[in-house]
């Protein structure tokens, strides 16, 4: 059974990191994109199962690459989880009631949130047996 792939864009390294190492922990492939432009470009060459995107980035903000992903055709029905900073209540009912995205996260995020919300839209990986 292949890992799921997950596909963090995120224009701070740092978060990128820490998201890979809560969800490589659990057994999901992680993969980071630096901006939203390096983004659509990792997803145009390799589809991943689940995004993780923050809006507030500086080549091309999270809203343009959210609607980009959802017009391309092999990528309309992946989950997409917001990750921002932008944590007023007008947001999140943005997010998930007007755009669409199937989870939205606030930070600071505790890595149970995020492997709760992982786990609910892509099921719990399967570990491999050792030996």
């Amino acid at each position: 059974m292949t890992k799921k792939r997950i596909l963090c864009i995120e224009d701070h390294p740092e978060m990128i990191e820490l998201v890979k190492l809560i969800l490589g922990r659990r057994g999901y492939l992680v993969e980071g994109a630096l901006g939203g432009k390096e983004g659509l470009e990792a997803i145009a060459q390799n589809p991943p199962d689940l995004v993780l995107l923050d809006l507030m980035m500086p080549d091309l903000d999270g809203w343009e690459v959210f609607r980009q992903i959802r017009v391309n055709e092999a990528m309309k029905t992946c989950p997409v989880i917001v990750i921002t900073a932008k944590s007023q209540g007008i947001d999140r009912v943005l997010g998930l009631h007007i755009a669409g995205v199937d989870d939205y996260i606030t930070k600071p995020f505790g890595p149970k949130e995020l492997i709760d919300s992982v786990e609910r839209l892509l099921g719990s990986p399967r570990r491999e047996k050792v030996g």
